[in-house]
C-alpha cells in the first residue's frame, strides 16, 4: 500500500515518457506508466502490465470510438477454433470500448465439406467456385444457416448481442450475375447495397454478422465473394476502416520473400505494384476490393494476417499493425 500511495502522491510529479511512435492514428498523447517507475520499485505485476496496455491503447480507442469498422472473416481464422475464438473476442472487445464492428463472412471449407458429404462435385474456374443450382442451394444453407448462426452464437456467448443476416434480409444486398456467368453459374456481383436494416442494429450496440449470399431482382440467389460484399458494405456504411482477414502476411514487395511486408501504401503505389507484377494471383481481387472501397469514401483498408492471434486488435489498437494498410 505504501508503494501505491507513493505512486499517486499529487505532490510528486510523474514524468511520463511518450514511448509510442504512432503510425496511425496520430493521437493527442500517449501514456507509459510502467516506464515512469524507478528501478528501486517492485517489479511490474501482471495487473500493472494490463493497466499499461490499456493506457497505451487509449489514443487508438479515442480515434476509433463511434466509428464503423467492417471486417471480412474467412481463411485460416475460420478453420482454427483458437483463431476463431480470438476473432470473436477481438470483435466483442472493440464493441465494448465503443467501436461499431460489422462482420462479413464466407465459409469455403465448410461448403466443400457439405458438398462432398452430399456427393456434389466441387469445381472452380479462375479461382471462383462453379455454382450450379444444387451447389447454390448448399451454399445458401451453409453460409446463411450453419456458419452464420454459429458465429452469432459465439459472439453472444462472448458478451455482445449479434444479429445474423444475409443479403436477402431487408434487401441489404441486391445481386446481379457475374460477367462470366455462363461458366460460373450462380456466381454474382453486388449490384446495390441498402444498409437501412443495419443502422438500428449498430446504433443499439449489436454486431451484424452477414453471410455473403444475395438475390437479384427476380429472387434468384447468388454466391458472392465475401471480400466484395465487405468492401461494398464498408462504402455504403461510410466506414472508417475495412479489414480483410487473409492467410498471408499482407502485400509483399517481393512475393518470394515473406519478410518483405509493405506496412503502408497508397492507391497509386498499389496500382504501380500491380503493373510491375509484384502483386498477382489471389491478392489482386483483394487489392481491387480495397481500392474500390477507398474510392467510395472508406478512410483506410487493411489486408491483415488472420493467422496471427488477435490480429484485429493489433491492427486497430496498436502502432504495430498486422498486415498492410492501404490509404487513399
Amino acid at each position: 500500500m505504501l508503494a501505491a500511495k507513493t505512486l499517486i502522491n499529487p505532490s510528486t510529479p510523474l514524468h511520463l515518457p511518450n514511448k509510442l511512435t504512432l503510425r496511425r492514428p496520430k493521437p493527442p498523447f500517449s501514456l507509459s506508466i510502467r516506464n515512469s517507475l524507478s528501478d528501486s520499485q517492485a517489479p511490474t505485476t501482471p495487473g500493472q502490465l494490463r493497466v499499461d496496455i490499456l493506457a497505451e491503447s487509449l489514443p487508438f480507442i479515442q480515434k476509433f470510438r463511434g466509428k464503423t469498422i467492417v471486417v471480412k472473416y474467412g481463411g485460416a481464422a475460420m478453420k482454427s477454433e483458437s483463431l476463431q475464438a480470438s476473432v470473436v473476442n477481438d470483435l466483442v472487445l472493440l464493441s465494448c470500448v465503443g467501436l461499431r464492428p460489422v462482420l462479413v463472412h464466407g465459409g469455403g471449407p465448410e461448403i466443400n465439406h457439405w458438398l462432398k458429404r452430399l456427393n456434389i462435385e466441387v469445381s472452380f474456374h479462375d479461382g471462383l467456385r462453379v455454382t450450379d443450382a444444387a451447389t447454390m442451394e448448399i451454399v445458401s444453407m451453409v453460409l446463411a444457416g450453419k456458419v452464420n448462426k454459429n458465429l452469432v452464437s459465439l459472439i453472444d456467448r462472448a458478451g455482445v448481442k449479434a444479429i445474423g443476416l444475409c443479403g436477402f434480409d431487408g434487401r441489404l444486398v441486391t445481386a446481379r450475375p457475374a460477367p462470366n456467368a455462363a461458366k460460373l453459374g450462380f456466381v454474382g456481383e453486388v449490384a446495390r447495397v441498402d444498409p437501412t436494416v443495419l443502422w438500428s442494429i449498430v446504433n443499439d450496440g449489436h454486431i451484424p454478422v452477414i453471410a455473403s449470399v444475395a438475390a437479384d431482382e427476380t429472387g434468384q440467389q447468388y454466391n458472392i465473394n465475401a471480400d466484395t460484399v465487405a468492401g461494398e458494405l464498408a462504402a455504403a456504411l461510410g466506414a472508417e476502416k475495412l479489414i480483410l482477414l487473409t492467410d498471408v502476411a499482407g502485400i509483399l514487395s517481393d512475393r518470394n520473400d515473406a519478410f518483405s511486408l509493405v506496412k503502408e501504401i497508397d492507391i497509386k503505389g498499389v496500382k504501380k505494384m500491380v503493373e510491375e507484377g509484384k502483386i498477382g494471383g489471389g491478392m489482386i481481387p483483394k487489392v481491387n476490393c480495397c481500392v474500390r472501397s477507398l474510392a467510395q469514401g472508406v478512410k483506410t483498408a487493411s489486408i491483415v494476417d488472420g493467422r496471427v492471434p488477435h490480429s484485429l486488435l493489433l491492427e486497430i489498437l496498436t502502432d504495430e499493425g498486422a498486415g498492410t494498410m492501404i490509404s487513399g
